[in-house]
């Protein structure tokens, strides 16, 4: 596993091999980042939310990419000493944010806080997928033109609405199904940016 873009370019990252736990593989990271890079034109500046943040991944592809801060939540121990590691080996420590806290309540303190980019990868087949979508979308995480990145098991089919957010596109790959939400445009219109 390797950063695939960026000033961490070629970085090697440590993985849980060997383990239950299932990072994103290369293969759908660098599809998945095509598509945002379609999407949103650019990474600079971008604040970056990566929930069952794992090995870290996603959130330090994008800080290599050009976003300006990650906060990445993942309440396991191995987790969390993975990411730290795998910050430390990109360079990138100074702009990672850790939480060691279960979710959804790891979500309430960031309550007033919005995110351009966010990442949620849980554990396949124990649907929890959708009360995060629903309490992400309570809390107005999601900038407005922001993009919510889900991944889940091909057999997976969250709903295509969950309040404000909405489908704009599912892909499958392999096993693995890559969902991507946006706030509707009625939601844009009326939330705005905060002040």
């Amino acid at each position: 596993m390797r950063i695939i873009a960026g000033q961490a370019r070629g970085r090697q990252l440590a993985d849980f091999s060997g383990r239950a736990i299932r990072p994103t593989s290369d293969r759908v990271r660098e599809a998945l980042f095509s598509i945002l890079l379609s999407r949103l034109g650019s990474f600079e500046g971008l604040r970056v939310l990566d929930l069952f943040a794992g090995s870290g991944a996603l959130a330090l592809e994008s800080l290599s990419r050009g976003a300006c801060e990650a906060v990445l939540i993942d309440a396991a121990p191995a987790a969390a000493r993975l990411i730290r590691q795998n910050a430390a080996r990109c360079g990138l420590t100074e702009r990672c944010q850790l939480v060691t806290r279960s979710l959804p309540e790891a979500l309430m303190p960031l309550q007033g806080r919005r995110f351009d980019l966010i990442f949620i990868d849980p554990p396949y087949g124990q649907n929890l997928l959708p009360p995060l979508l629903q309490r992400i979308d309570q809390l107005q995480l999601l900038t407005p033109g922001g993009l919510l990145c889900a991944e889940e098991g091909r057999q997976s089919l969250p709903d295509e609405r969950y309040g404000d957010l909405h489908l704009l596109l599912r892909r499958i790959y392999g096993q693995t199904a890559i969902h991507l939400y946006q706030p509707s445009l009625a939601a844009i219109s009326s939330r705005g940016e905060p002040s």
